[in-house]
């Protein structure tokens, strides 16, 4: 067996390196319980507290609620991190089985009379109308009794006692399939959740990759075999480098406890409903264990919410990976974290055929459940820009025209403005420029000219008769000044003598015209020609 570094994904160790890029802000004074969630949401970098309630326990905060630390999880610069998602999820990787000696989530045991949640650990309310007290940051791993395959998904845990909790069960997902099958023969489900989690162990819960075991994908995100212990108290395997363990089982009632309303990841609260009980059998952790929350579904907040940076690079990947089959290759794909979990996605394609815009919006709307609304643009606008965002949609979108409306398609789960149901509309935004057009002045944008040498003329005469028709700027560039009020002088003189000449985009051309008039080569529209 290779040596294994149990240090080198763990959440203590990565906090460290974001604390060393400025990433982390430090409380030391004694923070309640009751105002953790005032702290986490007051500051937009991740936080970390050393003593917080009467245990004086140690947690951190908002580890994975932006692009640059997610980018530090997989050790490359933010404007890489889709393409190094995309290469791990190709190349598999194995676990690696080690022992509970060697495991240092299993260094301090808790088990039967010493076991006692609301003193191990640090259950919090979050949100003004949460129902209980939360753990937002569990990951459970399971197995499937008909596959043997391990399932593996992140769930919030609610404070019901000592030795029990709420989780939610609700949503359609492997566990909801699997555990519905055991309670409907009577049996328990065993389970174990980790608590206390590298960012990439977390984005690997939520990978969906059917007939896989899912305890692999933890490994394969982080592009390494994971080490994976045994839990003490039933055979399910976990990561042995977290920082905390749960292990119990769901016990054979069903859907028997109210569970809820809690904020949930489109920043509302869900509804409150009956979710199973998890009963705890043992507690295993670290000797140093750093406790982990979550910034999670506050509405006001959420584009700094962590599931949503999450999100945004699985979906970019997605979407690329969808018109990449298709035969398009995207300029930049953009998921803004403020469109809760990723409803909105914006896509810069390079000018093509027409129709092309249509198609991306149909693929994207047809082949990604959570996508909403599609924005397309031209290559020349940076989707990551909301103002240039803003721009395009003003000077490039009549709603007559470039609309693409779906309707009774399946929504987003959660998403309140379906009103309790499971069908809504979608739609895409064709913010692309009319197709064919390109070359028409009016059609590009304006910015800040280019005027570079050497010069090629020593008159503006000899750069028309050489390069014409140019623009103003152009000229300027042939005939290397840096000054550029003597080309109006000089255009003057052609001018005079009846040889200036402009076409309907506004360049310059030497042509026949009356003296002291400039002719124009073609007919242009006149916004004044009502007044003649």
């Amino acid at each position: 067996m290779p040596n294994v570094d149990m240090e080198k994904f763990r959440l203590r160790r990565f906090v460290e390196k974001l604390d060393e890029i400025g990433e982390v802000e430090t409380h030391t004074e004694a923070v309640s319980l009751a105002d953790l969630s005032q702290h986490i949401e007051a500051s937009s970098k991740a936080t970390l507290f050393k003593n917080v309630g009467p245990q004086n326990m140690e947690i951190v905060a908002g580890v994975c609620a932006n692009r640059t630390r997610l980018a530090a999880a997989f050790g490359v610069t933010a404007d890489k991190v889709v393409d190094e998602y995309r290469k791990r999820i190709r190349n598999r990787q194995p676990i690696i089985e080690v022992s509970g000696a060697e495991a240092p989530v299993q260094r301090i045991v808790y088990q039967g009379a010493d076991l006692d949640l609301t003193r191990l650990l640090p259950f919090h309310v979050q949100h003004q109308y949460d129902g209980s007290a939360y753990i937002s940051s569990a990951i459970d791993y399971s197995i499937d009794p008909e596959t043997g395959l391990t399932n593996v998904g992140m769930r919030r845990l609610s404070l019901r006692g000592p030795r029990e909790c709420g989780t939610n069960v609700t949503a359609n997902s492997d566990l909801k399939r699997i555990y519905k099958g055991r309670a409907a023969r009577g049996e328990k489900h065993p389970i174990s959740f980790a608590i206390g989690s590298h960012p990439l162990d977390v984005m690997a819960s939520q990978l969906r990759i059917p007939n896989t075991d899912e305890q692999t994908l933890v490994g394969t995100l982080r592009g390494e075999p994971v080490p994976m212990v045994k839990s003490l108290t039933n055979d399910i395997k976990v990561p042995a480098d977290a920082e905390m363990i749960l292990e119990g089982y769901l016990d054979e009632r069903g859907y028997i406890e109210p569970e809820g309303p809690y904020g949930e990841y489109v920043g509302f609260y869900g509804p409150i409903h009956l979710d199973p009980i998890f009963h705890v059998t043992a507690i295993t952790m670290r000797e140093d264990i750093l406790h982990q929350t979550m910034l999670h579904g506050s509405g006001p907040l959420i584009h700094r919410a962590e599931s949503v940076h999450m999100g945004a690079i699985a979906k970019e990947a997605q979407a690329r990976n969808i018109l990449e089959a298709a035969g398009i290759r995207p300029a930049q794909i953009h998921v803004p974290p403020s469109s809760s979990e990723g409803q909105h996605m914006r896509v810069a394609i390079k000018p093509g055929r027409p129709g092309l815009a249509r198609n991306v919006i149909s693929l994207l709307v047809g082949g990604i459940l959570g996508v909403k609304h599609v924005f397309v643009t031209d290559d020349d606008i940076d989707v990551t820009n909301d103002g240039q965002m803003e721009w395009a949609m003003a000077s490039r979108f009549q709603a007559d025209r470039d609309l693409v409306l779906f309707t009774g398609i399946l929504g987003m789960p959660m998403d309140p403005s379906l009103d309790g149901g499971n069908m809504g509309a979608k739609a895409g935004f064709d913010l692309t420029l009319p197709y064919g057009k390109g070359h028409q002045v009016t059609m590009k944008p304006a910015q800040a000219p280019v005027i570079e040498g050497p010069a090629r003329y020593q008159t503006v005469r000899q750069a028309l008769e050489g390069s014409g028709p140019l623009y103003y700027a152009d000229i300027m560039s042939a005939i290397g000044t840096r000054d550029g009020r003597e080309v109006a002088t000089q255009l003057d003189e052609i001018r005079r003598a009846g040889q200036l000449a402009r076409n309907a985009n506004g360049q310059y051309l030497l042509g026949k015209a009356e003296p002291e008039y400039t002719q124009l080569t073609e007919p242009i529209h006149d916004p004044n020609s009502f007044l003649h």
